[in-house]
């Protein structure tokens, strides 16, 4: 383990947990349908997934750069696998946040009958979203680590650390987005916007991440001295 080989493992491994919150907060949202006991399994189901998905693609890299050749063309936009697969990762988590906005919003969970079928959403149901979007989480990080290094090992040493990490935080992450409903509205927007980010990575119109999770990150840090600015208040 030389010095290059540990500061390209820190690296990766940093950026691996960056590129992985999208993929906690969306786990956060979606186990939240489950009975509270089955959540934490729900969970270390859906980053065990994430996990394997990033290391079976960094074993097929190969294959992985492959689907990166234009397979058809449209007025005069070249697509391939890669912006297929982004494309409808996009969709889908455009439609799942504005869906899941719509019932915060409107309080269909309150409803009479709604909160009892909403709790009983099947585990194969959740983890089914989560395989979803774990494929094209994956898919976009090990593309960005691809860029870094090309050293396998270390790769793949990045991938299960970070993953690691995230299983340790995921939970206490996932209670604290649950337990504040302007906090929940918050992460859903980030899924809006990761959604997009993802629709116009399809169409070859690169968008720089760090402005997306800087944006992030400020919005959430603004939410957290609302948070403590209100509890500030009810106590006065």
């Amino acid at each position: 383990m030389t010095s290059e080989l540990l500061i390209a493992l820190l690296t990766l491994t940093f950026l691996e947990i960056v590129l992985g919150i999208d993929n906690i907060i969306f786990i956060s949202i979606v186990t939240n349908k489950l009975p509270e006991e089955q959540q934490p399994r729900a969970r270390f189901i859906g980053l065990s997934l994430a996990m394997v998905f990033r290391i079976l693609l960094l074993l097929g890299i190969t294959w992985l750069i492959g689907l990166t050749k234009t397979v058809f063309s449209v007025m005069a936009v070249d697509f391939s696998w890669r912006d297929i697969i982004l494309l409808a990762g996009g969709l889908f988590l455009l439609g799942k946040s504005t869906v899941e906005i719509h019932h915060k919003v409107e309080g269909v969970e309150d409803q009479p009958g709604v909160e009892k079928k909403s709790k009983v959403k099947s585990m194969a149901s959740i983890l089914f979203q989560i395989v979803l979007l774990d494929l094209v989480f994956s898919f976009d990080s090990i593309l960005t680590a691809v860029g870094l290094t090309d050293n396998l090992p270390i790769m793949i040493a990045a991938v299960i650390i970070s993953i690691v990490v995230m299983m340790l935080f995921a939970g206490k992450i996932s209670a604290f987005i649950n337990k504040h409903p302007s906090l929940q509205i918050l992460a859903l927007s980030f899924l809006l916007l990761i959604g997009f980010m993802l629709s116009v990575e399809a169409f070859d119109q690169h968008v720089p991440k760090g402005y997306i999770y800087f944006a992030v990150f400020f919005s959430m840090m603004v939410e957290m001295i609302n948070l403590r600015f209100q509890k500030k208040q009810k106590k006065a």
